[in-house]
């Protein structure tokens, strides 16, 4: 057993996973508050490091890419203050420190825990029903949809949309931006088969946020609790959750959105360079004959890429799963 106490929360390791505890002191991020207790499994964990410093050390535990929903969620974009996988101990607490990530490096190698990607969510999402209040509206997730709807101060092609309601079958992705300079966040519910062009503020699909840290909190949260819901991106492709991955079957061949997603006067048209996708048997062809037979980190960047490919559209259900077949017989007979 190891344990770590700081004034911004607590870390218990028993050997099979780690405990991880908000403080209670008011600089503790809004998003660690609302997130609360999290437990860390050990095969969710990829690695973990004690950085000393003058004044206080920082305790960084990095998960396995695809095991948090809430980091994929978050896009890579969470502020230091507002990651719940980072623990700054006291100064003399360096030691302590230093001694529980030795244990967790110890666990992971003796359990030869693999620090690649994950092909399915490792930790749970954040319990339902949630509610993110914005900018232009409030977006509320039962569990199986996603509610809309906006407030007073609307931009007119939000308001010409009216209020929405997106069924999580029909959701291919809800993502968190953070707001940037005198720029706004926001939280967009990105529905399969659609392109965005269109800025925060004017997309039917997205919530505009100020980017205060409850906002914050809660739209990353309610962003995780939808993606854990969905299929994971690394999931083998007959996964029982969520379904096999399908193509985005609204996409049209100029990359559009479909009709009723935008009104007409509001409607942009796509870049150049979306118009024209490539050619779908050239993309699969080209990923499997990239491949040596033998280099399993290369398997897995083809397979990544292919599934990339599938879900725009580039490739179809049939192309995807004779290319996928096509890099694993290549890996089984060189092996």
């Amino acid at each position: 057993m190891a344990e770590v106490i700081a004034k911004d929360g607590s870390w218990e390791f028993d050997g099979d996973s780690i405990r991880i505890v908000p403080g209670r002191d008011r600089g503790v991020h809004k998003l660690r508050q609302l997130l609360g207790e999290v437990t860390v499994p050990l095969p969710a964990v990829a690695g973990i490091a004690y950085e000393p410093g003058r004044k206080g050390g920082v305790l960084r535990l990095r998960l396995r890419d695809g095991a948090c929903p809430l980091l994929r969620a978050a896009g890579g974009r969470l502020p230091e203050a507002a990651n719940p996988y980072l623990l700054r101990p006291e100064r003399d607490r360096g030691g302590v420190a230093e001694y529980f990530a030795e244990e967790v490096r110890r666990a992971l190698l003796l359990d030869q825990v693999p620090d690649g990607p994950a092909d399915r969510y490792l930790l749970p999402g954040p319990a339902v029903p949630l509610t993110v209040s914005g900018m232009d509206g409030n977006a509320t997730f039962d569990g199986e949809q996603i509610r809309v709807e906006w407030k007073g101060l609307v931009e007119e092609v939000k308001k010409a949309t009216g209020n929405r309601t997106i069924r999580l079958a029909d959701l291919a992705a809800a993502e968190w931006m953070p707001a940037a300079g005198m720029g706004m966040g926001g939280l967009r519910f990105r529905p399969r088969g659609t392109v965005v062009f269109l800025a925060v503020d004017k997309d039917p699909h997205t919530l505009a946020l100020w980017g205060t840290k409850r906002e914050v909190g809660e739209a990353v949260l309610l962003a995780a609790a939808v993606t854990v819901r969905l299929p994971h991106p690394q999931a083998p492709e007959d996964a029982a959750v969520g379904g096999p991955r399908q193509a985005p079957a609204e996409l049209t061949a100029a990359g559009e959105e479909p009709a009723d997603a935008v009104p007409p006067e509001f409607r942009k048209e796509p870049p150049a360079a979306a118009a024209a996708p490539p050619e779908a048997s050239a993309a699969s062809e080209a990923a499997v004959a990239a491949v040596p037979g033998d280099d399993h980190d290369a398997v897995l960047r083809r397979l990544r890429e292919l599934g990339e490919l599938h879900a725009a559209g580039v490739l179809t259900d049939e192309e995807f799963a004779a290319a996928k077949r096509a890099i694993l017989q290549r890996m089984g007979g060189n092996g």
